[in-house]
């Protein structure tokens, strides 16, 4: 039985889309993601080096869980984490 959740979330298959385009379209929905919300890629790949630039880009705001690793198939959901509105060095 399919997860509902996982039915109703934002997916890119990055497979379909040009590379020029792959990483900017994905950083666009990123950037645009409420806290809270989610969204999955689908990679022919293993997506480690957007890994790395999301977090040099955007240190600590957003989450990455893989879901499935290849071989063939690499899913990975982003997500931005509800913040807990405090914004001193607490790390809460």
């Amino acid at each position: 039985m399919a997860d509902p959740e996982l039915a109703s979330a934002l997916l890119i298959d990055v497979r379909t889309i040009p590379p020029i385009d792959r990483h900017p379209r994905i950083f666009g929905v990123a950037t645009a993601l409420a806290e809270g919300s989610s969204f999955i890629i689908i990679n022919d790949h293993d997506p480690r080096p957007l890994h790395y630039q999301i977090e040099a880009r955007y240190p600590g705001v957003f989450a990455w869980e893989y879901l499935e690793r290849g071989p063939e198939v690499w899913r990975v959901e982003i997500s931005r984490p509800q913040s807990s509105g405090c914004d001193c060095c607490c790390g809460s």
